[in-house]
């Protein structure tokens, strides 16, 4: 029984040392660029093990105001057109997610931008009820921690839009060759189209599929208002602490 205590003592420690840990990671990155993250490192070792000798990740760190407006937009239209306003979880989202895969084949997503960069940076590849309570806690810190432009950031920058390429720099100079700060409407919208699957979908060569998500996409940040939309992002961060 004694050891049983002292087990439990122990794991109880590591734990809370662990959470400390993060817990001063996520605040340091409120102001710290990230070197890489988990799904930059997972993708390098995936390939190596695989002996993708050809795999090299791209990942070229730019700030907020030099990336295009437009691109912003776009995968704000795209991935979670209610990022100004939820506190990470959208649950409207959720809630049709929930009705539209109990009757189709074809799962849909509800991750927000907030749930998006606790698992790109932090987590794995993958589903599962305990990665799942992992990426929560991690959004709940983020959205506490973070200012909503600086959550933006770091998702443009860490987002994949193509097997190695990460954030939209990397992408605008593979794909378009030319900074980031330079991409216009339909360019942006391209790269937002393959978000929600960036190694099936393709910028440089867009299915038929891809163009008609990027149209979709085109128009919707059109609907939301175009890149004056932004302004109340700036106005939470600017509400925030």
């Amino acid at each position: 029984m004694r050891l049983l205590r002292r087990l439990a003592r122990g794991l109880l420690y590591s734990v809370l040392v662990v959470a400390t840990l993060v817990a001063l990671t996520v605040f340091a990155l409120r102001w710290l660029n990230p070197p890489t993250s988990a799904f930059m490192i997972e993708s390098s070792f995936t390939a190596m093990i695989a002996g993708e000798h050809d795999y090299a990740t791209h990942y070229q760190w730019v700030d907020l105001e030099q990336i295009s407006a437009q691109a912003a937009l776009a995968v704000i239209a795209s991935e979670d057109q209610q990022f100004p306003f939820h506190a990470g979880f959208d649950f409207n989202s959720i809630r049709e997610a929930v009705r539209h895969n109990a009757s189709s084949r074809h799962a849909r997503g509800a991750s927000t931008i907030s749930q998006q960069v606790a698992k790109n940076l932090f987590l794995w590849a993958g589903g599962g009820y305990f990665r799942k309570g992992l990426e929560a806690g991690l959004t709940l810190l983020i959205e506490w921690c973070w200012p909503k432009e600086r959550i933006l950031e770091v998702y443009l920058n860490i987002a994949e839009f193509g097997r190695g390429i990460y954030g939209v720099q990397a992408a605008a100079l593979r794909y378009f060759h030319e900074n980031a700060r330079r991409l216009n409407r339909a360019d942006a919208a391209l790269l937002a189209a393959v978000l929600p699957s960036p190694r099936r979908l393709h910028v440089d060569a867009p299915s038929a599929y891809v163009q008609a998500r990027r149209e979709w996409i085109a128009q919707q940040m059109a609907e939301l208002g175009g890149t004056a939309y932004l302004d109340s992002i700036e106005a939470e961060t600017t509400r925030r602490p």
